[in-house]
């Protein structure tokens, strides 16, 4: 099996709910953003052999293999194939595992993985028609409870003893983090301007920094009300929850030896990415499992990562994972998560395994950890080892 690095990693600044992406159309978002990821690492787009994208709303705009529609937007070579990859918030780590095992079984011997999503034009449930029948069956119903993401979300704070004070107190902290990286401009190198329509009349504004952050007090989120009002003991509320965003991410992946020939600079090495499943009903502790089994078939610690990325769909599912794998939080998410950054579905896990590697050469660790909750009970997880 070939060993796989990554030799670029891009993505756009997340806009917010009604913010500076909001009008800009999901193909062209994810156009300029893989155009973005080769022309950074001056190669032909030929020598790509398939592209993976990320996005889970497939409709509309978003729709028709949008990857392939994309990547033909940005000029690129018309003789790479592309497909999108549907796994729910997983969607573009996911697509980053099936890049790797193209790569690391010599089926190309170049890759690019990403994702988009275009939340306030697309928005979520988009593509839940009832009329062409439902998407949970009574067939499934008969084995496992049809809960949705935010009851799950409660229910893990609950089995983990998390207080709505708990929560309260790490969404702070991720904002608190994510206000410090962005002053001291940590993002500036992975994000890609994008041109954006300015919505509000002719003409366009460019947009370079995450528009998610906001001044946040424990005060303030006391006084917001319960995601799930009908929910006696809901804990859960918008500011300890992931916002309604839009971005793109990309990231070039190669073999070592076919990054020598292309003159390009091997920045970390895959070390394994894996998909795994867990339970359906709490749905959201996946980044358990697939940590553990990322841990444990590299024969690595906890103790052994430098810089984890976790997805902060909610607050209880990175507080769960931390009391199951006894984490130290002052290597996790040390620039904010998606409750202050936002969380664009379908882009989300390449935003964070480009978040990551950067971060590990900011800081010169060794080794970073990306994992993510899935919808449907599934987990994500990538281990990077910086070269």
């Amino acid at each position: 099996m070939n060993d796989v690095v990554i030799a670029e990693a891009v993505r756009s600044a997340v806009g917010k709910k009604r913010g500076g992406l909001s009008h800009h159309l999901a193909g062209d978002l994810f156009s300029e953003v893989l155009g973005a990821v080769i022309e950074r690492a001056g190669i032909d787009s030929a020598h790509v052999g398939q592209v993976t994208g990320g996005c889970v709303s497939q409709v509309g705009q978003q729709s028709g293999n949008l990857t392939r529609t994309a990547w033909l937007a940005a000029g690129l070579s018309r003789d790479t194939g592309a497909s999108t990859i549907h796994t729910q918030c997983g969607s573009s780590q996911q697509a980053f595992t099936l890049a790797y095992g193209l790569v690391a079984a010599g089926v190309v011997d170049a890759a690019v993985a990403g994702g988009v999503e275009s939340m306030n034009q697309v928005p979520m449930g988009a593509t839940t028609m009832p009329e062409y029948g439902p998407a949970k069956t009574p067939r499934y119903e008969q084995r496992y409870e049809n809960t949705t993401q935010f009851e799950a979300a409660d229910r893990i704070a609950e089995t983990w003893g998390l207080a709505r004070s708990d929560l309260e107190e790490y969404a702070v902290l991720s904002q608190g983090r994510a206000a410090q990286a962005i002053a001291e401009g940590r993002f500036v190198s992975q994000i890609v301007p994008i041109e954006a329509p300015a919505g509000d009349g002719p003409g366009t504004r460019s947009i370079s920094v995450d528009e998610g952050p906001r001044p946040t007090t424990r005060e303030g989120l006391a006084g917001l009300k319960v995601n799930l009002k009908e929910r006696p003991g809901a804990l859960h509320t918008a500011g300890t929850s992931s916002q309604i965003s839009d971005g793109a991410s990309a990231l070039l992946l190669t073999t070592e030896a076919r990054a020598a020939e292309l003159g390009l600079r091997p920045r970390a090495r895959v070390v394994d990415s894996i998909l795994v499943g867990n339970d359906p009903v709490m749905m959201l502790t996946g980044p358990i499992p697939a940590t553990q089994k990322l841990l444990s078939r590299n024969k690595l610690a906890l103790d052994d990562i430098d810089v984890v990325e976790i997805n902060e769909a909610f607050a209880s599912v990175v507080l769960a994972w931390a009391q199951e794998l006894k984490a130290d939080l002052s290597c996790v998410n040390v620039n904010g998560g998606a409750i202050a950054l936002g969380h664009p579905l379908g882009a989300t896990g390449g935003v964070l395994l480009t978040k990551a590697l950067h971060e590990l050469e900011r800081t010169g660790g060794r080794y970073a950890l990306v994992t993510m909750c899935v919808g449907g009970g599934q987990g994500t997880g990538t281990l990077l080892e910086r070269i």
